[in-house]
């Protein structure tokens, strides 16, 4: 993934990202149903890497699955590119665990940038400590294998409700996670970027008193002037800490 990129998305919200693709038509990018295990205080950024479950069969699906080198969700695990986010299709389901933190914590180390599912994690309480951000619907006890079958890597899938294709760049902030096509990400990020500036920025009026008619969205002349003083002010006051 380009770094330049990587850094523009680390500042800005899913928040602020949804608003920029509802501007190109594009209504559905939030994955539903899917929140942090733990805070971290930092964005989750990074192109998706998929796996698929379906459901499990109890002809297919014994606790042995595991100890086979080429089970697919141990397989996604040790090859999920670093800097890549894993994301999930566990059909909405968190009646099983997605995966638990002996998975997560390889991943972690692995150097992933993320993990995603809208199932539910085992040991959700030791994933929340980790320093990789992950992202569930709720913790889930039971071993996938009670109910799901991992079956596909690195193809389309279906996580919460959104379309994930692999290669996607997947964001997700304190509050949730978005999948921004990959075709548009840099030119969605740039935008994205000059948005917070002014909604910075409008957080500074606000707070001063100003009124949100005319300022945001910015529709008068004097909010435009007074927000471009406001960011040359903002860029001396940069250059000069440098």
């Amino acid at each position: 993934m380009n770094e330049d990129l990587r850094a523009k998305l680390a500042t800005v919200s899913v928040a602020t990202l949804a608003t920029a693709l509802f501007k190109r038509g594009l209504r559905n990018q939030v994955i539903q149903g899917v929140h942090p295990v733990g805070r971290k205080g930092r964005n989750m950024v990074g192109p998706a890497y998929t796996l698929r479950y379906i459901p499990a069969r109890e002809d297919r699906n014994q606790l042995s699955e595991f100890r086979k080198p080429t089970h697919p969700q141990r397989v996604a695990i040790e090859s999920c590119p670093p800097g890549s986010v894993l994301v999930m299709d566990s059909r909405k389901d968190p009646r099983a665990a997605s995966a638990g933190d002996i998975l997560i914590t390889r991943l972690m180390v692995r150097g992933a940038a993320g993990v995603v599912t809208d199932g539910g994690f085992r040991d959700a309480a030791t994933i929340s400590d980790l320093d990789i951000p992950a992202y569930h619907s709720r913790p889930s006890s039971p071993t996938n294998l009670t109910l799901h079958e991992a079956l596909d890597l690195d193809v389309p899938i279906g996580c919460g409700d959104v379309a994930v294709f692999p290669g996607d760049i997947v964001v997700g902030d304190d509050d949730c996670v978005i999948v921004i096509p990959k075709e548009i990400a840099e030119e969605v990020a740039d935008e994205a970027v000059e948005m917070t500036a002014y909604e910075d920025f409008v957080v500074e009026r606000v707070k001063a008193g100003t009124p949100i008619i005319g300022l945001y969205p910015c529709t008068k002349d004097e909010h435009a002037e007074a927000f471009e003083a406001w960011r040359a002010r903002r860029l001396t006051e940069t250059t000069e800490a440098l």
